[in-house]
């Protein structure tokens, strides 16, 4: 792969790349078609990482279809696609001994609840920039935590790679496009739609001038409860810091995660309480 891409460069050509997990929808797609934009190349990788799952987590039953896959990203016109076996040699991610941390970004959201997953991401991806070598990497923003701390972690580290992120890709019923929204049943489907209808509410609360952080965060709450979801957080942060205000003073990321049918989601909507 390493040497594909230098290759590339040598001719004087750039370089996008977009990491994912494989089970390819439309929004992985949309980062393809982003990245085609910016740069002369785009390499995607298929790697579903297992240092970012706890032992409880569904990295088994992560969904994997890596025909389809290539077929789809063959037909975008994505230039290289690198699919490793493993990256973590034979002793596989245990056996891993050189790990990547960003402490402050890692710590809240999703982190609270996954305290392993951040450290995982980080690691996988810097070994991807090492290995690919883009000038450009694309991520989306559903998952916008991952994208602040794969930033900050390019900024810290001095790594040679732009960052970009492209706004979330959603199902016509508004939920955001996910691998895992293939386990939910259609029951669990209907009922999921509380998610971004929870985020609507957050934006129409903070824009009707309700701007006390735990007041909204409890309508959010309230709201995916009651349509049978189990919650993991409602955070309202500082879209830079990911730290939580008492108080909606300006820009702010309101972002949820929750579980429907063992199934969990997460999802996020930038709220500007000046309506920008």
């Amino acid at each position: 792969m390493r040497a594909w891409t230098r290759a590339r460069r040598a001719q004087g050509e750039t370089i996008a790349f977009v990491p994912t997990m494989g089970y390819l929808h439309e929004g992985h797609l949309s980062l393809i078609r982003g990245a085609l934009s910016l740069a002369d190349h785009v390499v995607a990788s298929i790697y579903v990482n297992p240092s970012q799952f706890a032992p409880h987590e569904d990295f088994e039953t992560y969904p994997r279809d890596t025909e389809r896959d290539l077929s789809a990203l063959e037909s975008l016109g994505c230039s290289a696609v690198f699919v490793p076996d493993t990256l973590y040699g034979q002793g596989g991610a245990p056996a891993q001994r050189a790990w990547i941390e960003v402490s402050e970004l890692s710590a809240p959201l999703c982190g609270a609840s996954r305290p392993h997953f951040f450290r995982g991401v980080a690691t996988v991806v810097a070994k991807l920039f090492h290995i690919v070598e883009p000038d450009t990497a694309v991520f989306g923003d559903k998952d916008f935590q991952q994208r602040r701390v794969i930033e900050r972690m390019v900024e810290d580290l001095d790594l040679p790679v732009r960052i970009v992120g492209l706004p979330i890709v959603r199902e016509p019923d508004g939920l955001a496009m996910s691998s895992r929204n293939v386990r939910l049943s259609s029951e669990e489907r209907l009922r999921a739609r509380a998610v971004p209808q929870s985020l609507e509410l957050a934006e129409r609360l903070i824009s009707a001038g309700e701007l006390d952080v735990d007041a909204v965060r409890r309508q959010v709450r309230s709201h995916i409860e009651s349509a049978g979801g189990e919650v993991d957080y409602v955070a309202i942060v500082d879209p830079d810091s990911l730290q939580t205000p008492d108080r909606v003073s300006g820009p702010v990321r309101v972002a949820v995660a929750a579980t429907f049918g063992g199934v969990r989601l997460i999802d996020n909507r930038p709220v500007d309480p000046r309506g920008a």
